[in-house]
């Protein structure tokens, strides 16, 4: 079986996330390197509704959509770490996830938590059940929330995941902060987002956390 490869990018977030699966794709781990600070909007969120754009113009922080689910996302350079796990359609059905989208993000949850054991993080946990609102901010912000297969550390989410999926497979994008920074992402949000209001969040040690795609493709390799 075909081990999951390893490959970095540097460059733009939009960029990024205009990457698409097509035809056959190979099982890899993509580990992209933003170059300016970037909101990120889930593919229901409207900018007009969420984003204050002149204070992002301000801070020279671009607004981008990914198409995957979920709420905002902060991209700093330096600050955390986003990658993404792409499984051919095959190999979601070998592992019994095939058609099943809940089950899949716990599937790569495992995974990912695994990983991190394997990296010295203890007290990992993968969440379970469905879509649950640590704050009334949870629609809003992706980490004041926690959905099927993210990863919990010392109580706090620590790892994001949404997914994207067609025929080839099935992209699983993953974020983990190396710095997390609510006072930030409150300044370019529309409206007043008390940061109090938004809950604690699990951060890495950069070492940790610029090592764990490799951990994770190797969790996955092996299996």
């Amino acid at each position: 079986m075909t081990a999951y490869a390893v490959r970095a990018f540097r460059g733009d977030a939009a960029e990024f996330h205009g990457r698409v699966l097509d035809g056959v794709v190979a099982p890899e781990v993509w580990v992209f390197e933003v170059e300016r600070p970037a909101l990120v909007l889930g593919s229901t969120q409207r900018a007009e509704q969420v984003v204050d754009a002149a204070a992002c113009a301000r801070a020279g922080v671009s607004v981008v959509r990914r198409r995957s689910g979920g709420g905002v996302v902060l991209l700093e350079p330096g600050r955390i770490v986003w990658f993404d796990v792409v499984v051919p359609t095959a190999r979601l059905h070998e592992a019994g996830v095939g058609d099943d989208v809940a089950a899949s993000m716990r599937w790569l949850g495992e995974h990912v938590a695994s990983a991190l054991r394997t990296l010295g993080v203890v007290d990992v946990a993968v969440h379970q059940d469905g879509l649950v609102a640590c704050s009334r901010w949870c629609p809003l912000v992706c980490f004041a929330g926690l959905g099927p297969g993210e990863v919990v550390h010392g109580g706090a989410k620590l790892v994001g995941i949404s997914q994207r999926r067609n025929r080839a497979g099935a992209r699983f994008q993953c974020a983990v902060h190396t710095t997390w920074n609510p006072a930030g992402l409150a300044a370019l949000l529309a409206g007043d987002v008390p940061v109090a209001e938004l809950p604690a969040v699990a951060e890495l040690p950069v070492d940790v956390a610029a090592a764990l795609p490799a951990a994770v493709a190797a969790q996955l390799s092996s299996t």
